[in-house]
């Protein structure tokens, strides 16, 4: 009984196992410290079996130094892709961190070794509710189809510009930016109203100390506004989802 082995298909899956796996190291949701390693090895590992009779055809076996090369390149696309949909993610986490600075709440900061996030309670808040989301409305398996489809706009055999990469990437970081402030853009204008209005009042009335009662009043403004922008974030998280996919494929 004689065994034999595509070289050809063995070689492709290898290299798009390299890029798969180095996605999921570093993208949201699939970053989470609660997925160990080995199930991100073996998730990437069995999608790049999957995706194999896809990204084989016209496949043809390297040299060793080629090989190498392009298990190397793999790797670069795979976080790149990955760290894309981690800016773009990022946002939520971002105005959470913004409503907590404003708010006063940044005297309880702390480290949640689970999802890597130092922040106080909002930030930790929102990044937990974005996670929730994306496996709650499926929005991970729109991240997973995004990135079988990059390998049409990224063959394994073909060159990444680095020019493109950069301009990915300062994209992303714009639109970061964008949707931080689109989600705590409200509430952080009523903060700076309500620091306005302390200021204005201790002009008037010194003796009063104006901002000693300012750390309740906005903390109880953070609570009575943010939970609008929490029944919000379905809405926002789902629209960050169509960013990542339009990140990792090129094309919207």
């Amino acid at each position: 009984m004689e065994l034999s082995v595509d070289a050809d298909r063995l070689e492709a899956t290898m290299l798009a196992g390299v890029r798969l796996v180095a996605f999921f190291v570093i993208a949201p949701p699939f970053s989470y410290r609660a997925f160990p390693g080995t199930v991100k090895v073996i998730l990437g590992l069995g999608l790049a079996i999957g995706v194999a009779p896809r990204v084989a055809v016209g496949y043809e076996s390297l040299a060793t130094g080629p090989f190498l090369l392009a298990l190397l390149t793999q790797l670069v696309v795979g976080l790149s892709l990955g760290f894309l949909v981690f800016l773009v993610f990022a946002a939520v986490q971002s105005a959470g961190a913004l409503i907590d600075l404003f708010g006063g709440f940044t005297l309880a900061q702390a480290f949640d070794p689970q999802s890597q996030v130092n922040g106080a309670q909002f930030t930790r808040l929102f990044q937990m509710a974005a996670l929730a989301l994306l496996f709650t409305s499926g929005g991970y398996q729109l991240i997973v189809g995004g990135l079988v489809r990059s390998f049409d706009a990224v063959p394994l055999t073909g060159a990444f510009a680095v020019d493109d990469l950069a301009h990915a990437l300062v994209a992303a970081m714009s639109q970061m930016f964008l949707a931080t402030l689109q989600i705590a853009g409200p509430l952080v204008v009523v903060l700076f109203l309500a620091d306005v209005g302390l200021g204005l009042l201790t002009r008037v009335a010194p003796a009063l100390n104006a901002f000693q009662m300012g750390f309740p009043i906005k903390i109880g403004l953070t609570v009575l506004f943010a939970g609008a922008l929490f029944m919000a974030l379905p809405s926002v998280v789902s629209s960050l989802t169509g960013d990542a996919v339009q990140a990792i494929t090129g094309r919207g």
